[in-house]
């Protein structure tokens, strides 16, 4: 009968009806949603297992992304003593021995400036807590004398326990770890610097045809985005320390050399270094001289950073390296989530050589398919 029919041939029997092989389940819109899903997570994971990576090996990848950038940097000066006949090795140590002369003759001035001027400044710094703990008592939420000698009572248990001599062997192997990084900086800087051409070249040997013309310019897009995105900011950077510090030796603010040394060395920081470094220089002028200098202070480190920004750094940095300030917000803080200061540091340059390889990825003047403007139609 047709009730006890078995219902499982009836699909064989009735040879109209379609059978669906198993691979267009992933044809349909919802198999393409789990394919772009699937390939999002893998993506993911392999993001995931590169940042790992880079954490747990942080004393090679740094000092490696550091060299690339300085040797970046210096790669116009390398060129221009090896088109003069210089050998690459000399040209190498002459390049080095320069940086290291720089660096050294700052170090000295910010040791002879603070030296000078610290013993000054501390006690100027001590009337100041002085004076703003007396105004302070009378707020209802400062603490009371005896809840601050309950406060200094934990601070010296802290300093005479077993923990904090803990944290001082840490810091004891956090300095070790800087220094085998340091040593290893100059090495790898010094290889990349004297055989940068042949490592890169070597390196391009698998590729042929169309994936060799762009590994070879995503190298030397990459190359020149970290190169001009240092020389400029360092260009910016003293530009702002030498406004910075003719303002600060106009208002007799102390330790003006080092703030302005510090002003130099955190413009390497977009947005958030500049504040820092002004509100540092605040600080210090209103310990020092008073509120009325430390408003003035404020006053010239926005002027500065305003024509900075408006004039000199779109002279300086070009289309490629223009990020905004959202994307730059965003490399900031994941910079410095993975690697702290440093990480801070290098986001952002990191950010715009991978902008970079995008505009380039199709052509010299080709961006990526999905990078490039879309053209409306204008409608009659």
């Amino acid at each position: 009968m047709a009730l006890f029919r078995d219902r499982s041939t009836s699909t064989l029997d009735n040879p109209a009806t379609p059978v669906r092989p198993p691979w267009s389940l992933w044809a349909d819109a919802f198999g393409r949603l789990a394919t772009r899903a699937l390939q999002v997570i893998l993506v993911l994971v392999v993001t995931a297992g590169v940042i790992l990576a880079v954490r747990e090996l942080t004393i090679v990848t740094i000092p490696l992304v550091l060299a690339l950038i300085v040797a970046s940097a210096l790669a116009p000066v390398m060129g221009w003593l090896r088109r003069r006949g210089v050998p690459s090795a000399l040209a190498t140590v002459i390049s080095m021995l320069s940086i290291t002369a720089v660096l050294g003759g700052v170090g000295w001035l910010i040791v002879w400036a603070v030296r000078d001027q610290w013993d000054e400044l501390f006690e100027q710094a001590q009337e100041g807590f002085r004076t703003f703990a007396a105004w302070a008592q009378d707020l209802p939420f400062f603490p009371t004398a005896a809840e601050l000698d309950g406060l200094i009572d934990q601070a010296v248990e802290f300093l005479t326990s077993a923990q904090f001599g803990s944290g001082a062997l840490a810091g004891v192997s956090a300095v070790a770890s800087f220094l085998a990084g340091l040593v290893l900086f100059i090495v790898i800087l010094f290889f990349f610097l004297k055989d940068g051409p042949q490592m890169w070249e070597f390196l391009l040997r698998p590729f042929r045809g169309e994936n060799y013309l762009r590994a070879e310019r995503i190298g030397d897009k990459t190359v020149t985005v970290l190169g001009s995105y240092v020389r400029g900011t360092a260009t910016v950077a003293l530009v702002d320390a030498l406004g910075i510090l003719i303002g600060l030796l106009i208002l007799q603010v102390p330790l003006a050399i080092p703030l302005a040394v510090l002003v130099f060395v955190l413009a390497f920081i977009p947005i958030v270094g500049a504040t820092l470094a002004g509100a540092l220089a605040a600080l210090v002028a209103l310990v020092a001289n008073g509120w009325v200098t430390a408003l003035i202070v404020v006053g010239v480190v926005v002027l500065v950073n305003q024509l900075e920004g408006n004039f000199l750094q779109p002279v300086l940095m070009s289309r490629t390296m223009k990020l905004h300030a959202f994307v730059v917000l965003v490399a900031l803080a994941i910079g410095t989530s993975l690697g702290g200061i440093v990480g801070a540091i290098l986001a952002v340059p990191i950010t715009a050589a991978v902008w970079g390889v995008v505009q380039v990825w199709d052509g010299p003047d080709l961006p990526a398919r999905w990078a490039r403007r879309r053209v409306r139609e204008k409608t009659v």
